[in-house]
Order: structure tokens, then sequence, then C-alpha cells
């Protein structure tokens, strides 16, 4: 079986690895091992230097060679210090040149960088109607829809401080917890469903699947 260790930003990722895309790829003869980083403040979760991720990642991909190492993290938030954060363009763009800039910079040939554009919640925006499930203001499922039908995609939402998914889904739906509610709601979704809202995260699933025996990047 083929072995892809996932590094997550935090429980609610790593939930979301292990409930929702282990099954998934399992069936496709894929071994996911979520692992959340220990770079944040507290020791666990969160990404508070680039030179912490880099340490860890570099060391999962040689002392597990025969395995592929990818993330699953935010572009939202992260330190000043990763690749290419200060490109130009939009922040959809931004987003994508931090990808590229940090897969080379790493520069191990199983890893496999991936960026959250812009961060987890956006894949929320998915499917408003499952907040409905969780949240008994009908406003909430209204107005969440409303925010994702104003941009191309999910992914197009974009990371100001009071504007990015998480900050959203917050000033609309007071009661929402990240830990509590995030990944249950992701997996009412389906994943189907994000993969067809999402091409981004699409893109890295699909990545992600040709790794099975037969499969091509």
């Amino acid at each position: 079986m083929i072995r892809v260790h996932v590094f997550c930003e935090g429980q609610t990722e790593d939930v979301f690895v292990r409930e929702l895309l282990a099954p998934h790829f399992r069936r496709r003869g894929i071994w996911l091992n979520s692992i959340i980083v220990l770079t944040g403040p507290q020791g666990r979760g969160g990404v508070s230097s680039y030179a912490k991720l880099k340490r860890q990642i570099v060391r999962k991909c040689r002392e597990d060679g025969g395995a592929h190492v990818t993330t699953f993290l935010d572009f939202y938030g992260l330190p000043g210090d990763f690749p290419a954060l200060a490109a130009p363009g939009s922040s959809y763009q931004r987003a994508l040149q931090a990808e590229a800039a940090w897969q080379r910079d790493i520069g191990e040939r199983n890893f496999l960088a991936h960026l959250v554009v812009h961060e987890f919640e956006a894949l929320l925006f998915s499917c408003p109607e499952a907040f409905g499930a969780w949240f008994d203001d009908p406003k909430v499922v209204k107005e969440l829809a409303a925010v994702r039908h104003t941009y191309p995609s999910p992914e197009h939402i974009d990371d100001g401080r009071a504007t990015a998914p998480s900050k959203r889904i917050l000033s609309l739906c007071a009661g929402y917890d990240k830990v509590l509610h995030g990944s249950l709601i992701a997996l009412d979704m389906g994943l189907d469903v994000i993969r067809r809202e999402c091409p981004l995260f699409d893109g890295w699933i699909r990545r992600l699947e040709a790794l099975a025996p037969g499969g091509e990047i």
C-alpha cells in the first residue's frame, strides 16, 4: 500500500483527513497518515515559523523515503518568512505562487506541497446549506450562500483580516466553532461536493490519487 504522510494545520484538519479523505484513498490502495504540525506557540498546531515547518517536513521526507509527504495547511495567516509570500497579484495568485515556491524550496523528491486557498473554512462554502443542520437561524444559510455566489469559487474568497472565509462565517454565525463544527459540516457535505466546488483542492486530491499503483502524476 502507498503511504502518504499529511501534515495538518490543527485538530479540525486532522479529523477531516482521517474521517473524510482516508477512506476515499484507502479504497485506492493509498494509506494516509495525518500529522498535526508541531510549530505553533503551544507546540502543536498552527504555523508560527517557516524554518520550523521546513525542518519537520524535510525530516519526515528523509526518514521515510519510501513514502510521500504532503500538506493540508492554510495560506491565510502564514508566517512572514514563508517563501514568495510577498509576491505581487491577488491573494489567490499569491497563494499559488507561495505553494510553487515552497515546493522548490523543500526540494525533496517525495514532497508534494499543498496550501488550502485560503483556509479550511473556504471549503465549507462549497455547500452553505450544510450549515442548516447545525444552526437554527435560516438567515445563516441564506447569507453564507450570498457570499459564496459573489465569487467564482470558494477558493477565491479573499484573505483579508475581516473578510477571510473564517471571519465571514463568524460574522454571520456567532456560534460557529472550528473544532466543534468544521470537520462535521465538511463530512455532511461529502468529498464529491467539495471537489466539484474547489478546483485547486480537487487538483491536490487528483495528484494524490495518481500515486496509486498504475497512476500517473
